[in-house]
């Protein structure tokens, strides 16, 4: 049984731990980013207008006209965006009917959608901080409770906060793919 560290061609660390091979050291050029988490995210919300409609629906649009008018989207493109968010369950479509009117469709938030939250205040964190006028923001976002600043902070689940890139550890998790060689 081998339970020593041995060093392989793709500059990896591996250890045997009597049952499977643990990967000790994050080799990046190892994995394939083929299956990105980061990527499919893009691949939903990251066209020019998914996260202004995400903005504007929590903000509590939820009509198309409104949409439309905050947006400024031309109506075919927005309708087309609408419905990629509607198929990737972050908007619910709920059809309503007003008197001597025809059917219309409401745009509502999902719970996936919802969880987007931390990552809308902290595109407009950055951009308060990097693009803002001069100014400064036109936002500002207080808790309701306290009426404190709304922040978006990097944590570990031990409680550590204020994090940055060098203080991160990367390592391979469950659905990594290696990459082909």
């Amino acid at each position: 049984m081998y339970t020593q560290l041995k060093r392989i061609s793709f500059n990896c660390q591996l250890r045997f731990d009597g049952e499977r091979i643990v990967i000790e050291k994050w080799d990046r050029m190892a994995y394939s980013a083929a299956n990105c988490s980061l990527k499919r995210t893009l691949d939903i919300i990251g066209d020019k207008w998914a996260i202004p409609i995400l903005r504007e629906a929590f903000f509590g649009i939820t009509r198309f006209s409104d949409f439309e008018r905050t947006l400024g989207c031309a109506r075919n493109l927005l309708s087309e965006r609408l419905s990629t968010l509607v198929e990737a369950d972050l908007l619910a479509r709920v059809d309503y009917q007003e008197p001597r009117q025809r059917k219309r469709s409401d745009y509502r938030l999902t719970d996936k959608g919802r969880e987007l939250l931390p990552v809308l205040i902290a595109l407009l964190q950055w951009g308060d901080r990097w693009t803002a006028g001069p100014k400064g923001a036109p936002l500002r976002l207080k808790h309701h409770g306290c009426g404190g600043k709304i922040l978006v902070d990097v944590v570990c689940d031990k409680g550590h906060s204020g994090l940055h890139a060098r203080a991160i550890e990367i390592t391979a998790g469950p659905g990594a793919l290696l990459a082909e060689s």
